[in-house]
């Protein structure tokens, strides 16, 4: 009976360890959820669709967490339990979480696919259905030069580069995927390279002082300056497709979860996108208040 009592203690001793090391990514109470995002206005606007999507249309005890900070930051919250859901972007999250390769050409559905799969394996954390729009890296330029030279495509700039200049901030001149693979993959190589910081380099280009530049494509001063994106032909640049990224364990406590975060599925574009960081940015609206204009205006909230 003793030894038989000893072998008891050390087991609930051994679960009690157990229990205590267990990093809470796998534990989750139904009817509850804490939703963040990161420290930037396109991410604190999702934050908020997010948030009072759920409050509109479900029982959910929706609680919203700061800004915490960039990928790293939030995806150890994520996988110790802390926050619940919250939106990433594919490129994100198959480059710099799962550490894969990107390949120029690899589609976005690829990326999606691999990035689900390896965040289900890896972290026991589900990719929903994006929500449509992909904030990558995208070259511009004023409207009447691309009208002037017949520019539309990444391949059609590349016939005409040894006549422009070429803006970007000094990351894209480093990166492996930046400046010197594009002019690789292109065969190509522009007239003059401008080194400049990404918030002084739009209004340059609107002014003709700088023929193409390398910004993201829902930056809201693309449309400030009135600018026009190039269609990436041969997808040169990852897809970042943005998605709504939750706790497994947090779907399985709350049946139909996955189903209502679906219907926002390819609810934005890159323009719609643009404009509702125009809107925080340049019209000085509050996060919050645009998301909820936001939700309104598509139905999704009453």
């Amino acid at each position: 009976m003793k030894k038989l009592a000893a072998i008891s203690l050390i087991s609930i001793l051994l679960f009690m360890l157990a229990a205590c090391g267990n990093s809470g990514g796998d534990q989750a109470k139904s009817g509850k959820i804490v939703v963040t995002g990161k420290e930037f206005t396109e991410q604190l606007i999702m934050t908020h669709i997010l948030a009072e999507y759920l409050k509109a249309n479900t029982d959910l005890d929706v609680e919203v967490k700061g800004a915490l900070g960039g990928v790293f930051v939030i995806h150890e919250a994520m996988k110790q339990g802390e926050v619940d859901l919250y939106v990433e972007y594919t490129g994100t999250g198959y480059l710099n979480v799962l550490n894969e390769e990107y390949v120029p050409g690899m589609s976005p559905d690829q990326i999606y696919d691999e990035t689900k799969k390896g965040y289900e394996d890896e972290f026991n954390i589900t990719w929903l259905d994006s929500l449509g729009f992909n904030n990558t890296y995208a070259l511009a330029v004023r409207k009447e030069l691309a009208e002037e030279l017949g520019i539309k495509t990444f391949s059609d700039l590349a016939e005409h580069a040894s006549e422009l200049s070429f803006g970007a901030d000094p990351e894209f001149f480093e990166r492996d995927d930046g400046y010197d693979a594009f002019v690789e993959e292109y065969g190509t190589d522009f007239a003059k390279q401008v080194n400049i910081d990404s918030d002084l380099m739009y209004e340059p280009a609107r002014d003709g002082e700088i023929d193409v530049i390398a910004g993201t494509s829902t930056d809201p001063r693309i449309k400030q300056y009135d600018l026009t994106i190039l269609e990436d032909d041969k997808n040169f640049f990852p897809p970042y497709y943005a998605a709504p990224v939750i706790r497994q364990a947090v779907l399985d406590a709350n049946p139909g979860l996955e189903d209502t975060l679906n219907e926002l599925s390819d609810v934005l574009d890159d323009e719609r996108m643009q404009e509702l960081n125009v809107q925080v940015n340049l019209e000085n609206k509050e996060p919050e208040d645009v998301a909820l204009e936001f939700l309104e205006e598509e139905g999704l909230i009453d």
